[in-house]
């Protein structure tokens, strides 16, 4: 099992067919789901295919989500990381920040964390040029994270009906960022 990154909570690694009971726990909640279209899992068939889906994104693409596990208990709160996007916005594909954890997790500065640490591995290690995340309107708690980590707001679009904040960060601008603060 591949570690992509850690950080001085959490383990980042690949998501593997054993974490099925916390990735069902994860989004078969109707609050985790509420910015996300209001569609969580019916059953663990539902999370096996999530999961068939993004190991199958780490053999196309390179990359993929990640799970995030508790470095002190050992437990999978939620995931993290890239993802080669091209359904949401099918006329501009991009590689997209993503973060998502069971809600007993939220307001602890784990998305902050996870994100940064993202955001290093993608401009580091995969060299990209740009990386973009969206957010529904009225999810103020991620649209603070994706602002606090440096991603600049560019606009507005529709998706499933909704409306969604554009957010991107380029490659120049991160790494001028992160030498100003060292």
């Amino acid at each position: 099992m591949e570690v992509f990154a850690t950080t001085d909570r959490f383990i980042l690694r690949e998501i593997v067919p054993a974490d099925a009971p916390g990735l069902f726990a994860l989004d078969s909640d109707p609050e985790v789901h509420r910015y996300l279209g209001n569609q969580p899992v019916q059953s663990m068939q539902d999370v096996e295919k999530i999961i068939a889906y993004i190991r199958q994104q780490y053999q196309d693409n390179g990359i993929g989500r990640w799970a995030v596990i508790d470095k002190a208990s050992g437990e999978f709160i939620g995931w993290t990381g890239l993802k080669f996007e091209t359904v949401v916005r099918p006329e501009y594909p991009y590689y997209d920040l993503g973060y998502r954890f069971r809600k007993a997790y939220w307001g602890k500065g784990i998305a902050t964390e996870t994100a940064l640490a993202s955001l290093a591995y993608g401009f580091h290690n995969l060299q990209l040029d740009q990386i973009c995340a969206a957010a529904h309107v009225d999810n103020h708690g991620s649209n603070r994270v994706l602002t606090k980590v440096g991603m600049q707001r560019s606009g507005q679009f529709e998706f499933d009906g909704d409306l969604h904040n554009w957010y991107v960060l380029d490659r120049q601008d991160y790494l001028a960022a992160n030498a100003a603060q060292q």
